[in-house]
């Protein structure tokens, strides 16, 4: 292993790196910008508005302007409503996005300092440390044990060795063992490079760039691709049933056709796309005034689905604020005092505090009582960076006692190279540990011989004392882990601190039930060993990243929506392998890069707040479409059937159009509606089985009433063509639309479950336009005439018919899924598919977070 080296330059002034950014642009792979084009284009993207649009060109060629106009204006109102609401999310995400700056430290004008990484430059001289994502492609002038991780580029699991070999120009990325690449991790040692190529320049860049803007499909949106792809197949089913009736009862092609699209219209939430945005937008607003970053809208649904929360303790259920507190020497005073000679050994010498990436170091540095220690006694000869398998680090310093080895680390692995451990150190320690300190153990020995130092030279060292830091709970962690405890989520702690600290927090917080399980503890069980013992653990403690990623691994086999809320730099591939990574506004850099949310407002209850806010938008975008899908199959179902025994049209395809419109505007409202708690408490997914059989269940219901109103308006009636398309519009329109009051909830409608202001206003302002439209002027252009008063009288009774109807209905449904806490409960075969898919796109993952 090399002493630690120095570039001979300085590197850059702060002139030549602004004059270099001007010429050659800022140093990221794209930057989140609101494009209001783009924006557009993604609404036309639905499968539901392309058949729409369609259904209005096949209308415009043969001549029904009326039904052109009406799909025009379906369509404008699902793309305008999705693009106003998708463009404010975009707005607050470039807004937040901005408050997010990883930074790196350069040299600049002769002096080490922390710079963002979009202002980086070819030129620039760049510290490398352990955890850091390298921030541009690098030549090496200087390494000590460097090895990075090029999976995001190669695909390699391995860490890759590096030196300043030099290599031949073309060779493959792989082979490139003198240089740091752009987006790979550093997994051990450290180093200090000159950048060669930023942004699209670099290889990280070519790859992001060759993929282009494409995500990740979230299990949301395979779900409505899957219920899209179940109502083109009813559709096609119907649609195709009816022309053939209508063709060989010899009625006129074009009427036919006409009537066939128009039911294939029908049967399709038109509004769907809409609704789901206006859901995901409204909610991405709530959180944004709660200072919670979500990188993509559909993230806020992936927080609903959360079941596992491994959380790492500093920084999330503590302030993140470390403080030294105390030195305990355990040796003679003939030694250096702990204080003394732990600030000799930090990751960046003790000549500049503000390189130094170790929380603890920089504590150190900035107590007040290292101010008067005679740092400046000490020369540092040689390094042995701390990794987190040995858990320590080491420098040789030349001093006032000649040359001598100084290793600290966490206690257990250094008492372990210690020759001699007093009783009393033993005690010492343990009373730390009892009061939930956290404990860094200093050893030295004298190394006239060494000239360099690597891992194998710590030996044979002495103990000489203590450093004790403290990092107190936060008093709204208590709380929150209540909350997400009631929502039904397992919270677990993943810390690389002592089991005792850990266990300590927990206590204070209240987060009691399960055991501990330690690094060591973890490597000694087999996979399915560790996996029975997981959901009786609440700690894993001295866990290093590798043994992180396998936990939140098995978790996932146990078929469990992982989240994984971490802060350091050991935390980026546990949040990497997670269904959903979160990180919070004070954690590392690299942490808040990889991170698909981050919690800008230090309050872990908001994450809670996250993941109630994912689940409300899921129930409601489900009531949307299970009311759709059935009453939309009812009716349309039912004029299948007429259309085979009526010698007229039982509704015209505008009227058809004009119902749909209606109804789904009514139905905007539904993203305001109140959300039953039991709606709340576990989380839901797509079940395409069980929209299936809701809509075989409760289409025939509507359209039994459908079938009444026919026998109604025919014989009580004696209705033409004309009166019988006006009752059965206003009809239809009013018991598709009020049924939202029943199917909303599981509970019995308006006393045990009330539903919200403006969904009830929506519904019934619906109901009373299309009541009113046959005896307005409009009305007689689009085919309708006054209906008789006792009419009225009659629907008043079918529409309380028809909704109490389905409340037995339901209530019937449902006992036969009671064993289910949600309708929509996932089958475990999703999370194989969800890890399939991570698998295949993570090198793209990675590209796109960064920076």
């Amino acid at each position: 292993m090399r002493a630690r080296l120095r570039t001979d330059g300085d590197g850059l002034t702060d002139h030549e790196a602004s004059a270099r950014l001007a010429a050659i642009g800022p140093n990221a792979i794209r930057t989140h910008h609101a494009r209001g084009w783009s924006v557009l284009v993604r609404q036309f993207r639905s499968p539901l508005l392309l058949l729409l649009l369609a259904a209005a060109a096949v209308s415009c060629f043969v001549g029904e302007g009326s039904d052109a106009v009406i799909i025009g204006v379906i369509v404008s109102l699902s793309v305008g409503l999705g693009f106003v609401n998708e463009y404010r999310a975009e707005l607050a995400t470039e807004a937040l996005h901005s408050q997010l700056r990883p930074r790196s430290v350069a040299r600049r004008d002769g002096a080490w300092t922390r710079v963002d990484v979009t202002t980086l430059v070819p030129g620039d001289v760049v510290r490398l440390t352990l955890g850091a994502v390298v921030p541009a492609d690098m030549r090496l002038v200087s390494t000590v044990g460097l090895e990075c991780d090029e999976a995001v580029l190669t695909g390699e699991s391995m860490p890759i060795e590096k030196d300043i070999v030099p290599i031949a120009v073309g060779s493959p990325v792989d082979s490139l063992t003198s240089c740091a690449l752009m987006g790979t991790v550093v997994h051990g040692g450290e180093a200090e490079g000159i950048v060669t190529a930023t942004g699209p320049a670099t290889e990280f860049g070519r790859i992001a760039i060759g993929l282009g803007e494409r995500h990740e499909e979230t299990e949301f949106q395979v779900g409505l691709r899957k219920f899209s792809l179940l109502l083109a197949r009813v559709a096609a089913v119907l649609t195709g049933g009816i022309f053939v009736i209508n063709l060989v009862l010899e009625r006129p092609l074009i009427d036919a056709l006409l009537f066939s699209l128009a039911i294939a219209v029908g049967i399709t939430p038109q509004l769907l796309p809409a609704v789901v945005t206006t859901s995901l937008a409204t909610g991405s607003r709530r959180l944004a005034h709660r200072k919670v970053l979500v990188k993509r809208l559909m993230a806020i649904e992936d927080l609903g689905d959360i079941e596992v929360l491994l959380t790492d303790k500093t920084g999330t259920l503590t302030e993140g604020r470390i403080s030294f507190e105390h030195a305990v020497n355990v040796r003679d005073e003939s030694l250096p005092t702990p204080l003394l000679l732990g600030l000799v050994c930090t990751d960046a010498g003790h000549d500049h505090a503000e390189a130094v990436s170790n929380p603890l170091d920089a504590a150190l540095l900035e107590a007040a009582s290292a101010r008067a220690q005679p740092v400046d006694e000490f020369r540092t000869v040689a390094v042995a960076p701390f990794d987190h398998s040995r858990r320590r680090m080491s420098v040789l310093v030349d001093g006032p006692d000649g040359r001598m080895l100084i290793t600290k680390g966490a206690p257990e692995q250094l008492l372990a190279v210690c020759r001699e451990v007093p009783e009393h150190a033993t005690r010492a320690l343990q009373a730390e540990f009892d009061q939930g300190g956290r404990v860094i153990a200093v050893a030295c020995r004298p190394a006239p011989d060494l000239d360099t130092v690597t891992p194998d030279d710590e030996r044979d060292l002495e103990l000489v004392g203590f450093l004790v830091f403290l990092d107190q709970p936060k008093e709204s962690a208590a709380a929150a882990l209540s909350r997400l405890a009631a929502l039904g989520i397992s919270v677990r702690i993943v810390t690389g601190d002592n089991a005792q600290v850990a266990e300590h927090v927990c206590d204070e917080l209240g987060l009691t039930g399960g055991g501990t399980l330690t690094g060591e503890e973890v490597d000694a069980l087999d996979d399915d060993a560790l996996m029975a013992r997981l959901s009786s653990t609440r700690v894993f403690a001295r866990v290093d990243p590798e043994q992180k990623t396998r936990i939140i691994r098995l978790h996932r086999r146990c078929g469990r929506d992982v989240a994984y809320l971490g802060d350091g730099v050991n935390d980026a591939v546990g949040l990497h392998a997670a269904d959903v990574g979160i990180s919070v506004e004070s954690a590392t850099e690299v942490a808040r890069s990889a991170a698909g949310i981050v919690l800008l407002d230090k309050d872990l209850g908001v994450l809670a707040d996250g993941v109630v806010e994912g689940r409300r938008i899921f129930a409601n975008t489900i009531k949307y479409v299970l009311m759709g899908t059935s009453s939309n199959f009812g009716n349309m179902f039912s004029a299948a059937a007429a259309s085979a025994f009526l010698n007229f049209l039982p509704m015209l395809p505008s009227q058809i159009l004009l119902n749909n419109l209606l109804y789904d505007a009514g139905q905007m409202a539904i993203p305001s509606d109140r959300v039953d708690e039991e709606q709340l408490a576990r989380p839901s997914h797509w079940d395409i089985g069980f929209i299936r059989r809701f809509m075989l269940f409760f289409g025939p219901i509507s359209s039994m009433f459908d079938f009444l109103t026919f026998a109604v308006m025919l014989n009580l009636f004696s209705a033409g063509p004309e009166l019988f398309r006006s009752g059965w519009f206003v009809e239809s329109l009013a018991t598709q639309t009020l049924v939202i009051f029943v199917i909303r909830t599981r509970r019995s409608p308006f006393w045990r479950s009330r539903p919200g202001r403006l969904i009830t206003i929506a519904a019934l302002s619906v109901v009373a336009v299309g009541a009113t439209l046959p005896f307005l002027p409009i009305g007689g252009e689009l085919g309708f005439v006054a209906l008789p008063a006792g009419f009225f009288a009659v629907l008043l009774l079918m529409v309380a018919g028809y909704l109490a109807l389905v409340e037995l209905g339901k209530r019937e449904f449902y006992a036969h899924v009671e064993g289910e806490t949600q309708p929509l409960s996932a089958a475990r075969s999703h999370h194989q598919r969800r890890l399939a898919r991570r698998a295949a796109v993570f090198s793209h993952r990675g590209a796109l977070r960064h920076p």
